[in-house]
């Protein structure tokens, strides 16, 4: 057994943690919305469609705040297309997901959704094929309240009060080569500028977040973020990072490596927005969205990402989550967390299955992923605050990352209830790891009200239909209160959340 020790002080917090980073995604994309979120008929859908089992796993997420309607299909997607009377609306070729889109459902569906399930819209207006103008108008649409075209089109169709969308996003990915109608940093960054203008002309409470590079490797990543913002600073509050995790070799060790570049993405990411802020001598911060974040390389290849004949919600990118993909998604919330001062909006991307943590049957059963239990976890406990945690863990050697903590780990503590929350991974392969973990200024008599761990001997066991909890939390017995700390026992490749509350 190694050894490590965790320290926080009450009085020293990172920054408040902000809800919106337990959020999700919902693209039209494969079954994501038809046969995912929405299939009339199914046994437990409601007046409107909705499947119910759906919204009680969304809610059990723990989900705060879901995108919408995409991803690259925002960037050819006519929002007009999907309001208004349903046997009115058109059917037209999807080229982001080479599909045909129905637009059963849209925008009102959306909010409607959103609205029973209890979390927040996020939305998107499409920059690729369209500009300021469809902005505005979709803007009003949603958020004005009567005496308008656009309003009074909404209140005749059956929505009398505003929708009242706080956030919104200026596009998808519009620096890739792959996206409908994508621009340079210069073209970009210019439409977003005055797209921005006149929606806050229209609102000027709205909440809007830029395009930052797609991910981290593109070649113009950095040069990208810096131009755009140097363009549309002063009208934005975010600026978005995609990523997703692929265990490239098949190693763990070298898997876990894709946590570490996460935290380096976020952190190159918040200096180029202070290098630009710098030049204005701007007091100004630019936060961060990390609108799609998940692991995705079983389901990559393009055969799994077009079917022939341009079908209706064909399956696409079903991925079948694992053991060990549930440990970097634990992992990646942490890091999240530990980031907390300027990551303020995440979104797991998707939320059903195109790579979700919820999986359905179409007219059968849904089910749990195991990549499902950390985020719900997280979700659940981890609120208030991020302290400051003073992390003592041994090390290992990998090519990802030469010199990787064995440990993970975040801490979070709600003065509304007095609970803290340790969310914790043990990286080794092989070794227990023994966690002294001093809890200054929390004051003594603390009561011990769940241990959990994500473990399970084979890496690569999987939820099913057949067998949904293979892979779930499980109490982690090795846990106990220390004086005015705790001591945990942690399984070789293990997350763990232990939650403690004032006496």
């Amino acid at each position: 057994m190694i050894r490590a020790k965790i320290v926080v002080d009450r009085d020293f917090a990172l920054s408040d943690l902000d809800r919106r980073v337990f959020g999700a995604f919902v693209e039209h994309l494969g079954r994501c919305v038809y046969g995912g979120i929405f299939e009339p008929g199914h046994p437990t859908a409601d007046a409107k469609g909705f499947r119910g089992d759906v919204m009680e796993l969304t809610r059990e997420l723990g989900t705060s705040i879901i995108r919408y309607p995409g991803g690259n299909f925002m960037s050819g997607y006519n929002w007009e297309d999907g309001v208004g009377p349903v046997e009115a609306r058109p059917k037209k070729l999807d080229l982001a997901w080479f599909s045909t889109e129905p637009n059963t459902f849209g925008t009102n569906e959306f909010v409607d959704w959103c609205k029973a399930t209890g979390v927040e819209p996020m939305l998107g207006v499409n920059l690729g094929t369209r500009g300021p103008d469809e902005a505005r108008e979709y803007l009003e649409y949603c958020n004005h309240p009567s005496g308008s075209h656009f309003a009074d089109l909404r209140r005749s169709h059956g929505y009398e009060q505003p929708h009242d969308v706080k956030f919104w996003c200026l596009g998808n990915e519009m620096d890739g080569p792959w996206q409908i109608g994508a621009k340079t940093a210069q073209e970009y960054g210019r439409t977003a500028l005055e797209t921005a203008k006149v929606m806050r002309w229209i609102d000027p409470t709205l909440v809007l977040s830029a395009c930052g590079s797609s991910h981290r490797q593109m070649p113009t990543y950095g040069s990208w973020e810096y131009e755009v913002l140097d363009h549309c600073f002063d009208q934005a509050d975010f600026i978005s990072l995609h990523t997703y995790f692929a265990n490239k070799t098949d190693e763990i060790d070298e898997y876990f490596g894709v946590i570490d570049q996460m935290d380096s993405f976020i952190k190159e990411v918040v200096a180029i927005c202070d290098a630009v802020a710098a030049k204005r001598r701007s007091p100004k911060r630019i936060m961060l969205s990390f609108d799609e974040w998940n692991v995705w390389y079983k389901t990559h290849k393009i055969e799994h990402m077009r079917k022939p004949g341009w079908p209706e919600a064909p399956a696409l990118l079903e991925e079948i989550y694992n053991a060990e993909d549930a440990l970097i998604v634990g992992g990646a919330l942490i890091t999240l967390m530990n980031n907390a001062d300027r990551v303020k909006c995440a979104c797991l991307a998707q939320l059903v299955n195109v790579i979700g943590p919820i999986m359905t049957e179409t007219g059968g059963p849904a089910w749990r992923q195991s990549i499902f239990h950390p985020f719900a976890l997280s979700a659940k406990h981890g609120q208030g605050r991020v302290l400051q945690a003073k992390i003592d863990t041994p090390t290992m050697v990998t090519k990802a990352v030469p010199d990787m903590p064995v440990l993970l780990a975040a801490v979070t503590d709600d003065p509304a209830t007095g609970q803290t929350a340790i969310f914790a991974l043990n990286r080794s392969s092989s070794e227990s790891l023994d966690v002294e973990i001093g809890l200054r200024g929390f004051g003594p008599n603390r009561t011990l009200i769940e241990a959990l761990e994500l473990h399970h001997p084979n890496l690569k066991a999987s939820n099913t239909k057949s067998a949904p909890n293979t892979v779930v939390p499980r109490p982690n017995a090795d846990v106990t209160i220390e004086g005015d700390g705790l001591r945990a026992k942690l399984k070789p490749l293990s997350w763990n959340v232990i939650v403690t509350k004032a006496g």
